[in-house]
């Protein structure tokens, strides 16, 4: 994706998140000098295994495993410090060297132990599908003008005020929900003041380190978490995240113009899944989802929690397509379907007779559609030495040849398993 015109690209989930987009963006990261993380927090997690060493990276940059690369923390991110540091410290206890090499953005907000008790006392009553991880609450003090930004604790004592308010008001709201697990304001000042000296030596102005790198012509890589249908606007609402998942969030969440911005690089399994609650058209019979899980080993890499598993559904990706303005595709996960003979793929939906060529926008409609499914015809055969087009069956050419065509993007990369090696790089 980078050349000699493109020093600034986005990737982005293209479904409901769990694509593979950690792989992705570690074989991009090679060729950057810095990958950005711009929207989310802890409720998501990037798998990369390298050799027989698994890293799960939920909000350090996937580009820390690359000596070469500056790790950013943008603006757009609710940051758990407690968790970023367990984090950090089990990279370097891997043997990864971080020093130096992370900038925290001083204007991303943070996400305390209060956030996450309201989330799970919230999630107990609402059954949104949430991580529990505090991502909600901590999005709603940022918009209500209530939040604690890193660089607000440069003031640690004017901070530990307010967070001592917030403490009393979050624990009003908790006795309201029922629940019994209150908030500590000692606990909270304890956290801030072990904390704040490690996360104020990272801190800087991130946009304008990202906008100064791609005046010198560095290359800058825009990293996402969860997917395109967890938009907080554009996804498949209230099921959905609290933050913009989409293209349009990283241009904000870093700190640049969206005019910077030269690709944009959706991540699609080749299949479907999703986590937590919420419509999936393409939904599989409960035996067949069953042995697409266990296939594609699809449990959440931060709450380990079934995800649930379908076919292909094209009319979610060419929505996808639409709202990031997606200029390429990365299909992850191929071999997962090797041993199926036959691949129904999701090309439109019906309802009440009618034929609905879109991904309807109403949650209730997309709940009652019934998909129309192509069948295609399976290979039965290893993909996972494939590292050219030409290397994998005719029928797997002929499944991405189709998906490609329906989703209205063309494919850039194909993954055929999870090691670095395991990629096929589409001329």
């Amino acid at each position: 994706m980078f050349g000699s015109d493109t020093n600034c690209v986005v990737v982005v989930g293209a479904q409901w998140g769990d694509e593979g987009k950690g792989k992705l963006v570690d074989v991009l990261a090679e060729r950057a000098d810095y990958v950005v993380r711009y929207q989310g927090g802890a409720n998501a997690g990037h798998t990369v295994c390298i050799g027989d060493t698994q890293f799960i990276l939920q909000q350090i940059p996937s580009g820390i495993l690359h000596d070469s690369c500056t790790c950013v923390v943008g603006n757009g991110v609710v940051l758990d410090p407690q968790q970023f540091f367990d984090e950090l410290d089990g990279l370097r206890a891997k043997g990864i060297v971080t020093q130096g090499r992370i900038v925290i953005s001083e204007r991303a907000h943070l996400v305390l132990p209060y956030h996450k008790q309201l989330d799970r006392a919230h999630e107990k009553s609402q059954q949104i599908g949430t991580t529990g991880r505090g991502i909600g609450p901590a999005y709603e003090d940022k918009f209500g003008r209530r939040g604690i930004r890193v660089g607000d604790l440069r003031h640690l004592d004017t901070v530990k005020a307010i967070v001592a308010e917030r403490v009393v008001r979050a624990n009003a709201l908790l006795k309201l929900l029922g629940s019994t697990d209150l908030a500590s304001v000692e606990a909270h000042h304890e956290l801030l003041e072990r904390l704040a000296p490690r996360l104020l030596a990272m801190v800087a102005d991130a946009g304008q380190v990202v906008y100064r790198a791609l005046k010198q012509g560095k290359r800058v890589l825009l990293e996402g978490a969860q997917g395109a249908m967890l938009d907080v606007d554009h996804g498949t609402y209230p099921y959905v995240t609290s933050s913009n998942t989409t293209a349009g969030g990283a241009a904000v969440g870093a700190g640049i113009g969206p005019t910077a911005i030269d690709e944009v690089l959706g991540v699609v399994k080749a299949y479907t899944t999703r986590v937590g609650n919420g419509p999936l058209p393409t939904e599989a019979e409960p035996a067949m989802e069953e042995q697409l899980r266990k296939l594609g080993g699809e449990f959440g890499a931060v709450t380990g929690r079934p995800r649930r598993c379908g076919w292909f559904d094209a009319s979610v990706v060419r929505y996808s397509v639409r709202v990031n303005g997606l200029t390429g595709l990365a299909m992850t996960k191929l071999d997962v379907l090797d041993t199926f003979s036959e691949l129904p793929v999701g090309t439109s939906y019906t309802l009440n007779g009618d034929l609905h060529e879109e991904m309807p926008s109403d949650i209730r409609t997309l709940g009652q559609v019934k998909p129309r499914y192509e069948v295609l015809k399976g290979w039965q055969r290893s993909t996972g030495g494939a590292r050219r087009l030409a290397d994998l069956p005719a029928e797997a050419r002929a499944y991405l040849d189709r998906l490609e065509e329906l989703a209205g993007a063309p494919i850039r990369y194909v993954s055929v398993g999870t090691r670095r090696d395991q990629i096929i790089e589409v001329s």
